[in-house]
């Protein structure tokens, strides 16, 4: 079963932030298509690790240079962090 799609749309967001990213900015310069976002929030939301993810983002930390452990878009978003 698949989680609320706003809430993992959200957490995507924040793991994503974390790490230094922004979704929207990687999107308007073309290094993020919709679709690719799209599969990520899906795969977020297949997650059985939400309560870990969450406890995760909650965590002061200034910037993470990896997503939580056992992350479903690790990914997507190591690559995206890789390209600067």
């Amino acid at each position: 079963m698949l989680g609320d799609e706003a809430r993992h749309f959200w957490m995507a967001r924040s793991v994503a932030r974390v790490m230094g990213l922004n979704l929207a900015e990687q999107m308007r310069r073309g290094r993020l298509r919709p679709e690719e976002y799209e599969v990520m929030v899906a795969a977020c939301r297949g997650c059985a690790l939400v309560e870990q993810c969450e406890k995760w983002l909650a965590e002061p930390r200034v910037q993470a240079s990896t997503t939580p452990p056992g992350c479903r878009i690790s990914g997507p978003l190591t690559r995206l962090r890789r390209a600067g």
